[in-house]
């Protein structure tokens, strides 16, 4: 008798990949040449999903609980996690001079959420040469930095990871207070976030502008992340630059140049970097509920970052806009935005807060800590971003556990999860249209 063959759908192969890198690395970081100290299951578990989910929460310490041999599995995860498992399989296979063949590039369309399979395995191959020249580009610059300062073998090796991290937007670091020690250092500052922003505007928009190299030539897609990518940062830093001026415990005691880096810093490192170089619990409330928002935002699809996604923000706003117009149609850049695409985003920004609201309820039940500290840690884990008030660590299992998995639908993309439990079917019924009040 022969066993039932089981089908699985891209969104649920998506997953399963990410569970299964998950198990992996959660069995190498356990392993007892990974750590200088016992690590329990559950915070190997913690770690391991924290770098392939590119999140950068840690509830031990990178630098100094972990050898070079789990520094190097955490390393791979993150690079793993942040370019996309479907990257290296594609990468593997056409080294093994094969064909992609049409279930190879649904699945990478599903991976980079792309609304086509056209172009997908061009686009796969300037990302890996863009990756290579960008990360080899910043190794060197920072070697050039630190190397000085700690020598060359740890100088090179700290530049290497941070590299790798900062690109894929992971936020993990060999510091245990990140990369505070470098608050006004504009080499350090200008190379990292360099990297994250780069590696967070998009695949897609990287491809459009590799092959257009004019703007009135981009797609609407990469016009609304370089445009909102700009307008967001620059909005970001003044508003932090405001609030944090006069406080001692941020910028305040710094000079006017240190103020600058620093506002510039933690204005864009919230949608999904991760790194900091200011301690985010000294912040006033007003900066961290403008980091909330920029963190439940995120970066742009197809990209190393999560949140719900500049673009699906845009989306919102403008068809808010175009509603209290009183017009049909939502333009932007002389196109008009399809209603399919407003829908699917009012669906990403709904089914996200549902996931955050039922956290933070289950949270606040298991964890005995300020609210604010948790709704932060919920938005970072969530927008996989790796900022933390300083609950991490504090995290009792069920927390932990509840934080594990949020990271975990943050990274795959609660769409893609609501259509990994649920099989979307198409319908030829059309019913009779009637009235809802509403507002």
């Amino acid at each position: 008798m022969r066993g039932k063959v089981i089908h699985l759908s891209p969104p649920q192969i998506l997953a399963l990949s990410f569970l299964v890198f998950i198990a992996i690395g959660t069995v190498l970081l356990k392993l007892p040449v990974a750590s200088t100290t016992y690590i329990s299951w559950l915070d190997a578990l913690f770690t391991a999903t924290s770098a392939i989910t590119v999140t950068g929460l840690v509830v031990v310490d990178t630098g100094t609980d972990y050898t070079v041999f789990g520094q190097v599995v955490i390393m791979c995860l993150i690079q793993l996690g942040g370019l996309g498992l479907m990257t290296f399989a594609v990468l593997i296979i056409m080294m093994l001079g094969k064909k992609i063949g049409l279930q190879q590039r649904i699945l990478i369309q599903e991976a980079f959420n792309q609304t086509s399979i056209g172009g997908l395995v061009r686009l796969i191959k300037i990302l890996v040469i863009f990756t290579l020249i960008l990360e080899s580009i910043a190794f060197t610059i920072l070697s050039i930095r630190w190397v000085p300062e700690y020598g060359w073998q740890e100088g090179m090796y700290q530049s290497l990871f941070h590299t790798i991290s900062a690109f894929n937007n992971a936020g993990f670091s060999l510091w245990s207070d990140s990369l505070s020690g470098y608050v006004g250092d504009p080499v350090v500052n200008l190379v990292i976030t360099a990297l994250f922003i780069t590696g967070g505007i998009g695949f897609t928009v990287l491809a459009d502008l590799w092959y257009k190299k004019n703007f009135r030539r981009l797609s609407l897609h990469s016009k609304l992340m370089i445009v909102g990518t700009f307008a967001t940062n620059i909005i970001a830093m003044l508003v932090i630059f405001v609030l944090e001026y006069a406080n001692p415990a941020t910028l305040g005691s710094l000079p006017l140049s240190d103020k600058l880096w620093g506002a510039y810093f933690q204005a864009v490192t919230p949608r999904t970097a991760g790194f900091n170089t200011l301690e985010i619990g000294d912040m006033t409330t007003a900066s961290i509920l403008l980091i909330l928002l920029l963190m439940f935002i995120g970066a742009g699809s197809a990209s190393t970052a999560s949140g719900i996604k500049l673009t699906t923000f845009l989306v919102m706003i403008l068809a808010t806009i175009t509603f209290l117009r009183g017009k049909s149609e939502s333009v932007v850049f002389d196109r008009t935005i399809k209603q399919q695409t407003m829908i699917r985003a009012l669906a990403i920004i709904v089914i996200s807060i549902l996931f955050i609201f039922l956290t933070l309820f289950i949270l606040t039940i298991t964890e005995n800590a300020p609210f604010l500290m948790i709704v932060f840690e919920v938005f970072s884990a969530f927008g996989t971003v790796g900022l933390s008030m300083g609950l991490t660590g504090e995290l009792s299992p069920i927390g932990k556990q509840v934080i594990i998995l949020l990271m975990f639908i943050g990274r795959i993309g609660p769409l893609t999860l609501a259509f990994t439990l649920a099989r979307p079917k198409k319908s030829n019924i059309r019913y009779p249209d009637e009235e809802v009040f509403t507002g």
